[in-house]
């Protein structure tokens, strides 16, 4: 996978980039992503960045499912951060996310990954718990 050139990423962080689809009924939307697949680029993240374009995100792979904790803290941009199980199928959403909060987001249960995309995509593109991620991370 070419890596990142985002503007805005990390120094001497190098991220993944690949494409990623949200489903949702008939409609499918497409998102040029960056991987956070390591402990240091689960760690960094978004944290420092002023800017996501609008078809931009980070998809956070845990590597295997598990109870997720996400927070804010260092992060300018607000979120929408989309839980997702290891078959792709969105369990949950927050929406909104409050910058630079140290206040604790869980997973609604065991996911493989997080999609975090700008504050107010899932509301604008109507995603909902249900919908599906195709991207190869994830079971068909």
């Amino acid at each position: 996978m070419p890596v990142s050139a985002f503007s805005g990423e990390s120094p001497g962080i190098v991220f993944e980039v690949s494409e990623l689809t949200i489903v949702h009924g008939d409609n499918r939307y497409h998102f040029r992503i960056e991987v956070a697949n390591t402990g240091l680029t689960r760690q960094r993240g978004l944290m420092e960045r002023r800017h996501l374009d609008a078809n931009a995100g980070m998809l956070f792979d845990y590597g295997t499912p598990k109870q997720i904790h996400m927070w804010m803290k260092n992060t300018f941009i607000p979120l929408d951060m989309v839980f997702i199980d290891k078959f792709g199928k969105i369990i949950g959403i927050v929406a909104n996310t409050t910058p630079l909060s140290t206040k604790v987001i869980a997973s609604p249960g065991p996911v493989l990954a997080v999609l975090e995309l700008n504050a107010g995509t899932a509301a604008r593109l109507s995603i909902e718990i249900g919908d599906r991620i195709v991207h190869e991370l994830f079971q068909p």
